[in-house]
């Protein structure tokens, strides 16, 4: 189980590392068309890349690591569709407020209190009665200090949008405690691909309402769509639901908002933004935290003994 567990935490970090670098695809395609638009274009390509997973390991339950992608256990046969429509539900209304909210406040601070699910994770989890560890709690601080150095670069202060952006959180941390739920009731790629229709089909109804989206505009970032669809959308939240097989929601969170480091990384390496000081060091603190929730507790009052 421990060696599960870390496989799972490893794919997790795979999925935060893609969601960073999708964030320079994300900003390119913003030039060309709506939020909506592209959110329903990435999320409706990403349900098609699943089709041909979905028919593959539908045959073939096992991958070459071990760890299975298709689970097939006696249900209910509206699980399905109930996971992957509130799963989705959670997912369009996190994208639409934090799209909304961003358009009155920075995109650091929109990028601090989007990933607050770290805490806002585990909060869920209390009421569902989850246990939260001492160094997965200190773990989430310390994460906190990290996304505030790397994500905030002058004073705090709240503004109306911010709530709107913190309203967006909820809907994210929802959406990977609801991960964690149906995850081991039905098929993971089958989750997905009901979660992206979902999503999809959210996004397109208001983007035809509000964005009249054209075709030439959605073809001219079709790179950028294409990444975000198949990459991005298709693959990454995939590999969060593998992931969140093997992990509690409260580390999951912590891992998952490495992204907003990578993201840091990958606007240095690919847009040529540059890192400060401050940055790094909310890198290394965020890292740290991650490295931190790996420990089991039994081991720190081990070293902790060993001095007394």
């Amino acid at each position: 189980m421990i060696i599960k567990e870390y496989k799972g935490n490893l794919i997790l970090l795979l999925a935060a590392m893609i969601w960073g670098v999708g964030f320079v695809f994300q900003k390119v395609g913003m030039d060309y068309i709506g939020p909506f638009t592209f959110s329903a274009s990435r999320f409706l390509l990403g349900a098609v890349s699943l089709i041909p997973l979905m028919v593959v390991f539908n045959k073939q339950p096992k991958n070459k690591t071990g760890i299975k992608l298709i689970e097939k256990p006696k249900l209910k046969s509206n699980d399905l569709m109930i996971g992957g429509f509130f799963c989705g539900l959670a997912l369009f209304l996190g994208a639409s407020f934090q799209q909304v909210g961003i358009i009155g406040t920075s995109a650091g601070k929109t990028g601090f209190i989007t990933a607050l699910y770290i805490v806002i994770v585990p909060l869920f989890g209390i009421f569902m009665k989850k246990k939260v560890s001492y160094p997965t709690w200190l773990g989430i601080c310390i994460a906190v200090v990290g996304l505030y150095l790397l994500t905030i670069k002058h004073g705090f202060s709240i503004q109306p949008y911010d709530g709107i952006v913190l309203i967006g959180t909820a809907f994210w941390a929802l959406q990977i405690v609801l991960i964690d739920i149906y995850v081991d009731k039905v098929d993971i790629l089958k989750l997905s691909f009901a979660q992206f229709i979902t999503a999809g089909l959210f996004s397109a109804a208001v983007a035809l309402l509000i964005e009249k989206p054209e075709l030439n505009s959605i073809l001219a970032c079709s790179s950028a769509i294409l990444f975000m669809g198949v990459i991005d959308t298709g693959v990454a939240f995939t590999l969060q639901s593998v992931g969140q097989k093997y992990t509690s929601p409260a580390i999951a969170g912590i891992i998952l908002s490495l992204e907003s480091v990578f993201a840091v990384i990958s606007g240095a390496i690919f847009l040529g933004e540059s890192m400060s000081t401050r940055e790094l060091s909310g890198c290394i603190l965020m890292f740290a935290a991650v490295i931190l929730t790996q420990i089991a507790p039994q081991d720190i009052r081990g070293f902790f003994r060993g001095f007394s």
